[in-house]
């Protein structure tokens, strides 16, 4: 599908026909001949409109004659609503600039960058502008992983109240799906930032000049680094947490096999008082009738003497 957007009075509106100020989309379902089309009109390689449709494509730029394609790597949420599955996966964007046209191009049709320019949730942009349109993507973009690590950390401080009270296995896939989407950030993150500053040394967008441009992608660079940073503190975080998880549930079946035992320990020293007036040979006393009670008070006492003895040594 294909959709062409253009600023009016400061806000981007759906036009018909294409323009020199024009913002392309292209997003799912795609026909037949649509990117092939594509290419053609504004002659460029198809590779350009196909790398940025597979998930794993790395951050980069490309340039090829007068077209350049730079791939951005984005947090959306995973469609797969298994508990083992990852929550938060990335998606990468293409963004491809020509003499004629600005083209985005993604794999999802309701992408949360790109629908916040859709949706005229970002003030002051412009398709002609298209470096400053580059940029306010790539800034949001920062925002968008930012927004997400602190969703999935607010998620892990929930499950780790929750752990403190169960020893259920769905906390930890739950911890386990969260350590999965950091993965995906860490990797994302540090492929973007390496793509940022390339661009920059290379003045890839050609904004050198224009001061505000330039302070503004060096902001971005520095909001992209806070995230990687983040990302890696709260994985940190979370593989300490399932350390110590582990290892407390390592040492409360320690507990519970040590308990275990020394009630099976006190248990039998009456077992084995009794199973001797058990047998089918004569016993001192068997004629007596005192004697059940006397086993009865011997196994009392003896099994107290245990029980004092292990909780000498503090082990009950």
């Amino acid at each position: 599908m294909i959709s062409y957007y253009a600023s009016t009075n400061g806000r981007l509106g759906l036009v018909e026909q294409p323009g020199p100020d024009t913002w392309i989309h292209l997003c799912p379902p795609f026909a037949a001949d649509e990117l092939s089309g594509m290419a053609e009109r504004y002659e460029l390689p198809i590779d350009f409109l196909t790398d940025p449709l597979d998930i794993d494509e790395r951050s980069r730029y490309e340039r090829e004659d007068d077209a350049r394609l730079i791939v951005i790597n984005t947090p959306v949420l995973s469609q797969v609503e298994t508990e083992n599955d990852s929550i938060y996966i990335t998606v990468p964007i293409g963004i491809i600039l020509t003499p004629e046209a600005l083209i985005t191009i993604t794999s999802t049709d309701d992408h949360p960058v790109l629908q916040l320019f859709i949706d005229n949730k970002v003030r002051n942009v412009n398709p002609a502008r298209r470096s400053q349109f580059v940029l306010r993507i790539f800034e949001h973009t920062v925002y968008r992983f930012l927004t997400c690590l602190k969703r999935l950390n607010v998620r892990r401080n929930l499950i780790e109240q929750e752990l403190y009270d169960s020893s259920r296995n769905r906390e930890l896939k739950q911890l386990l799906s969260i350590e999965k989407s950091l993965v995906y950030f860490i990797n994302a993150l540090n492929g973007n930032e390496l793509l940022k500053m390339k661009m920059k040394r290379a003045d890839f967008l050609g904004i050198r000049q224009d001061e505000d441009l330039w302070d503004l992608f060096e902001d971005i660079i520095i909001d992209n680094g806070q995230a990687l940073e983040m990302a890696n503190i709260y994985t940190n975080i979370l593989n300490g947490t399932m350390d110590a998880y582990g290892s407390i549930i390592s040492n409360n079946l320690n507990i519970t096999i040590q308990r275990l035992t020394l009630i099976t320990i006190v248990l039998t020293v009456p077992m084995v008082i009794a199973s001797f007036y058990g047998m089918n040979v004569p016993m001192p006393l068997q004629e007596k009738n005192y004697i059940f009670i006397l086993i009865l008070l011997l196994s009392i006492v003896l099994s107290a003497g245990v029980i004092y003895y292990f909780r000498r040594k503090r082990l009950f």
